[in-house]
């Protein structure tokens, strides 16, 4: 078999596999204002069902991803947590109180840590060099956004309205265990292309501590911290703000959720394909101070119409996510420690922007009204933007630019 027609099938399966990771993660946020009502639950409850999740997600990332490294295989530990996942999101269908609700999603994100370093790792690995970036994009960015953003939204709403909120987490079984059927069939247990096998061949492994003193990964796991931050918080408050704040209905509400992940999706594919060819470090720049202006939109246009394609421009920060979270640091750190590294960027940054932030977030909203939400998330995108400022470049497009430009000075 050709390294680009594995590369491909790899990419198809992993970009369904953790495109459904976040059709399960976000069902909660779209789900949240049918599922309140029954429950009788408020913002905080919201913010610390997120953070929960989160924090088991980061805490398994980190973790499994480094476990994950030691063994040749991690097909096995992929699948596990596939079957997982899907099962304990399904059960969240059965809760009656908080309690088994927060315990539910707790023990789903344990399932859903390792899938994207051990997805990332697996495509790093099988992907050539100039599809890179491109391939890691997809997966870690257009995936979600169309899976998790774009079909969930309308589907989980209709089945809502439709049949009950707790049909929609029963109907999340079906696609999860065909997921994992697709990985055992066509996922390899072993491969390494050569391009990084030969780079990184006789680096040896190295502890957490020696991958912070990394400036990349130090950078990438400081990034991670306020963009996820960024992310978790809108996308955690924005379907109820929409609706209590702007007073939207379900279905409008859905419309503009799905425009974001549209915009997820769009921008998950140009953003990396744009960074093999630009560089990794000017691009990140760039959307992530467009991605500022997101909560903004949200926040201060009152027209849904108005607001639909605006935030489709600004809703930058997912593409982005690839970069710091995928692509840079698997260009800066040996084959042997990508899970772990990915891992323990996703990891601290899921327990800060993830847990820490959702939570705050939650009760400000209930101190001071839900409007609030919307200045956390833009904090943390300006202060991704400032962080991205000081990374090195690793894009290989650069590399080959540097030689060329050597070796016309030499000549």
């Amino acid at each position: 078999m050709k390294i680009n027609t594995y590369e491909n099938r790899l990419l198809l399966v992993l970009f369904v596999c953790f495109g459904f990771v976040f059709f399960d993660r976000l069902a909660l946020s779209f789900l949240f204002p049918f599922i309140s009502a029954e429950l009788d639950l408020n913002n905080s409850q919201l913010g610390m069902l997120s953070s929960t999740l989160a924090l088991m997600w980061a805490i398994s990332g980190a973790t499994l991803g480094h476990y994950a490294d030691k063994k040749e295989s991690k097909k096995l530990i992929l699948i596990v947590s596939v079957v997982a996942f899907t099962l304990f999101s399904a059960l969240s269908g059965m809760v009656t109180s908080f309690i088994t609700l927060l315990m539910f999603r707790a023990l789903m994100g344990v399932a859903e840590g390792p899938v994207l370093p051990i997805s990332q790792s697996l495509l790093a690995a099988a992907s050539t060099p100039k599809r890179r970036g491109l391939n890691m994009g997809l997966v870690n960015a257009s995936a979600p956004g169309l899976i998790g953003a774009v079909i969930a939204p309308p589907v989980l709403i209709w089945l809502a309205t439709t049949y009950g909120w707790r049909s929609a987490f029963y109907a999340t079984i079906v696609p999860g265990l065909l997921i994992a059927v697709l990985i055992v069939l066509f996922v390899r247990n072993k491969h390494v292309h050569e391009d990084i096998a030969d780079e990184h061949a006789n680096q040896p492994r190295t502890s957490y501590l020696s991958l912070l003193k990394n400036r990349n990964i130090l950078l990438c796991v400081l990034i991670s911290c306020f963009y996820i931050s960024w992310f978790i918080t809108l996308i955690s408050f924005t379907p109820t703000f929409l609706m209590q704040v702007k007073g939207f209905s379900p279905e409008t509400m859905g419309g503009i959720m799905g425009s974001l992940g549209l915009a997820w999706m769009a921008w998950g594919f140009i953003i990396s394909a744009l960074s093999d060819r630009l560089g990794r470090k000017p691009v990140l720049i760039f959307f992530s101070m467009i991605a500022t202006l997101c909560p903004m939109v949200l926040l201060y246009v009152e027209s849904a119409s108005a607001m639909l394609p605006l935030v489709f421009l600004t809703y930058t920060g997912l593409g982005c996510f690839t970069l710091f979270m995928a692509t840079i640091p698997a260009e800066t750190v040996s084959a042997t420690r990508v899970a772990s590294a990915l891992g323990l960027i996703m990891g601290v940054g899921e327990l800060f922007g993830g847990f820490v932030t959702p939570t705050i977030a939650g009760f400000a909203a209930d101190a001071y009204g839900l409007e609030i939400v919307m200045w956390i998330a833009a904090g943390g995108a300006v202060l991704a933007t400032l962080l991205s400022c000081f990374l090195v470049e690793t894009a290989p497009v650069k590399d080959q630019a540097a030689e060329e430009a050597s070796l016309a000075l030499m000549s």
